[in-house]
């Protein structure tokens, strides 16, 4: 298990489980491990999921934006969902954005 902290502080972890089911459902990103982790610290913009989610979206370049969702359960702990990649930004209410 890895940990990434949020723009929040907010500690969200991404088990070797979640990885495996990610990777299973999108294997185009069996090799952006830390990738992942470093978007959700150091997101481009920030947008409102559903249920309470986040999706932390980071641009990798023309036609790629890496998007995680996941999840801030509280203070102190939080977990990734998912992630993905988009060829286009992804849409929705931008509730943060990288100053």
């Amino acid at each position: 298990m890895d940990i990434a902290y949020s723009v929040k502080g907010v500690p969200i972890r991404l088990t070797y489980e979640r990885w495996y089911h990610i990777t299973e459902n999108h294997d185009e990103l069996a090799s952006y491990f830390h990738e992942t982790l470093n978007v959700v610290e150091k997101p481009d913009i920030i947008i409102h999921g559903n249920n309470g989610s986040l999706k932390a979206a980071k641009n990798f370049g023309k036609k790629k934006w890496l998007v995680v969702v996941y999840r801030e359960v509280s203070k102190n702990d939080g977990f990734i969902i998912t992630a993905y990649f988009l060829s286009t930004k992804p849409k929705g209410e931008i509730i943060w954005r990288q100053s």
